[in-house]
């Protein structure tokens, strides 16, 4: 896909949507190519681990998390 210096400036939402599609873009600045949007793989495509994931898993003091999270949360609203 082509998309031009001002469309990138007004319309940048709908761009990045489409290159987490996995489309390309081209921008162009006065007519000439000047730029490319492609999807970021991070890492290679190696994929990371949240080191915050599951962090709850082994705690002993708390046996539903879910209910727990609810009740610290209950007292905020």
């Amino acid at each position: 896909m082509k998309a031009t210096a001002k469309d990138l400036r007004f319309n940048s939402k709908e761009l990045l949507d489409t290159v987490n599609r996995g489309e390309e873009v081209v921008i162009t600045f006065r007519g000439k190519p000047c730029a490319k949007l492609i999807p970021y793989n991070g890492n290679d495509g190696k994929k990371t681990t949240n080191e915050l994931f599951g962090i709850w898993k082994d705690n002993d003091m708390v046996k539903n998390v879910d209910q727990y999270v609810r009740g610290l949360r209950k007292g905020r609203l």
